[in-house]
């Protein structure tokens, strides 16, 4: 695994961003683990965060893009953070938009978006924090290739739970690129998670024992993707 990958893992455990227990999600399955991006909330945090996304992206979309599009609300300092850390570590000016909830009919800026347009032509990096059903880009793709005659190029999020999504088979990831036809990739997947943390210490304790690596496994063997 890539040092930045593990370095990740412990910057969410740090961030207490990602929590092992019992959780009830919106789905109302019964997880072992749960992750809350909003609990990044410094200077510091976002800045590293940022720093994190843009090497992945970089990593598997090299800079052949133009647009980062974090689809609102979470989506908005991501995609924010991002475009910064790019272009402090590439050296590549690019562009960041994300859409709103409500339609704004005045002002310069009225319209559905925020931050930059999107102009024909352009290639499109979608981001988000974590993709548990695919809803989300159900919502934002037809906006994005409604405003122009963009390509879509990807889309990145920071964590892969690698469960099923709404199909019941693949997981969400899988599912949207099945369903739009662009790749899909995760800063880390929870198996990179359970790979790094199990029976280590991470800040002091060990937070993935045997037990509870026992009740991750037979989540998977529930709701994990075939």
């Amino acid at each position: 695994m890539e040092a930045y990958k593990q370095e990740f893992i412990k910057f969410m455990v740090e961030s207490d961003v990602l929590k092992f227990g019992e959780f009830t999600l919106k789905s109302g399955r019964k997880s072992p683990f749960f992750m809350n991006a909003g609990a990044y909330v410094t200077g510091s945090q976002l800045k590293r965060l940022g720093q994190y996304y843009a090497h992945a992206i970089h990593d598997r979309y090299g800079d052949d893009f133009d647009v980062l599009f974090g689809p609102a609300y979470k989506g908005i300092p991501l995609s924010v953070v991002t475009a910064i850390a790019y272009s402090d570590l590439y050296g590549k000016e690019v562009r960041y938009c994300s859409d709103r909830k409500e339609e704004k009919d005045h002002g310069a800026d009225k319209g559905s978006f925020l931050g930059s347009s999107l102009k024909d032509g352009d290639r499109v990096v979608m981001i988000e924090d974590v993709t548990t059903s695919g809803k989300s880009m159900e919502e934002t793709v037809p906006k994005v290739k409604g405003a122009a005659d963009v390509e879509i190029v990807g889309l990145m999020v920071s964590l892969d739970r690698m469960e099923v999504g709404k199909g019941g088979v693949k997981c969400a990831l899988d599912e949207v690129k099945d369903l739009y036809g662009f790749e899909t990739n995760a800063i880390v997947t929870m198996a990179d998670v359970v790979e790094h943390l199990y029976n280590r210490p991470c800040q002091g304790r060990v937070l993935i024992d045997d037990t509870l690596k026992a009740a991750i496994d037979a989540y998977y063997e529930q709701y994990g993707a075939k």
